[in-house]
């Protein structure tokens, strides 16, 4: 039987799974060495795309018979940039691989451990870098809020954490902002908060407002990051410090009605990738290989 050879840029939770299938031969990233020498290079059947278009990305997508990427956004990138046929693009966005919980026992749990009150919607910021990731931002929008109807949480790791206690300085939040490291749960954030902003300056997809849409939060991020491609209108912020965010997220503090049918709306948006349903999607690429 010849396999179909595939080849990634990022291994995801979609590539983890598709590599156990028999039909599926992974081609291996050649050393230096290997690229320098004169035998005849081999291309992937299927190629994975994310991130930055560079020499090495284009040279694949030139060659592959299909090409998977993880938005939109991107695929209208590459058919600026490399003479290939639309149809050989496909889209399949990131992968959603989480155990849901019901979140109010979640946050009744969270808050008491922690020593908040329950009462006040969370409001929830998380990111590897916090500074590109917007989250002086973020301050500048909790800061212009008029509801006091909110707890803020923001995790990160211990080094994160620690350079943000500087700048947390600069703000009278007192008690309003909890600031966790390392915390071994991160799921538990997602499922115990009602509101997760990001303003991030970063373009490639942010899968945390996947997640955070999975655990039933309303989400509200940048239009240059490629997982606004999953949010409405009002949802979408032009710019990190947009100054109608305020104004979007004190309307979702005061009205729940509002609020609940928009995390009820991201669930069933996000329930759509999760890993089986991408599996699905991916196999119907190998059937026409």
């Amino acid at each position: 039987m010849n396999k179909i050879s595939i080849a990634y840029k990022t291994k995801t939770n979609l590539i983890k799974e598709i590599e156990k299938d028999e039909r599926i031969k992974v081609l291996e990233k050649k050393s230096f060495f290997q690229k320098l020498s004169f035998l005849k290079k081999e291309y992937a059947d299927i190629y994975f795309h994310s991130g930055t278009l560079d020499d090495i990305s284009l040279t694949n997508i030139k060659n592959a018979k299909k090409v998977i990427v993880n938005c939109k956004k991107l695929k209208d990138d590459i058919l600026k940039k490399v003479d290939v046929l639309e149809e050989n693009i496909k889209v399949i966005y990131p992968s959603v691989n989480l155990n849901y919980q019901k979140a109010k026992k979640v946050k009744e749990s969270l808050c008491k451990k922690f020593d908040i009150d329950s009462t006040p919607k969370i409001i929830y910021f998380t990111a590897k870098n916090l500074k590109t990731s917007g989250v002086k931002d973020f301050f500048d929008i909790i800061v212009s809020l008029n509801s006091m109807n909110k707890q803020i949480i923001i995790s990160s790791d211990k080094n994160q954490i620690t350079s943000l206690k500087f700048l947390i300085s600069k703000y009278n939040f007192g008690g309003e902002v909890l600031l966790l490291e390392d915390y071994e749960n991160e799921n538990e954030l997602f499922l115990a908060a009602d509101i997760f902003i990001l303003p991030t300056y970063n373009k490639s997809f942010a899968t945390n407002i996947l997640r955070a849409m999975y655990f039933k939060c309303a989400v509200l991020t940048t239009s240059i990051n490629h997982a606004s491609e999953l949010i409405d209108v009002f949802a979408t912020m032009q710019k990190p410090d947009d100054p109608s965010t305020s104004f979007k997220v004190d309307a979702l503090l005061s009205r729940e009605d509002d609020l609940k049918t928009i995390q009820k709306a991201n669930r069933k948006i996000a329930k759509k990738y999760e890993l089986s349903k991408n599996i699905n999607k991916l196999n119907t690429v190998l059937d026409n290989i």
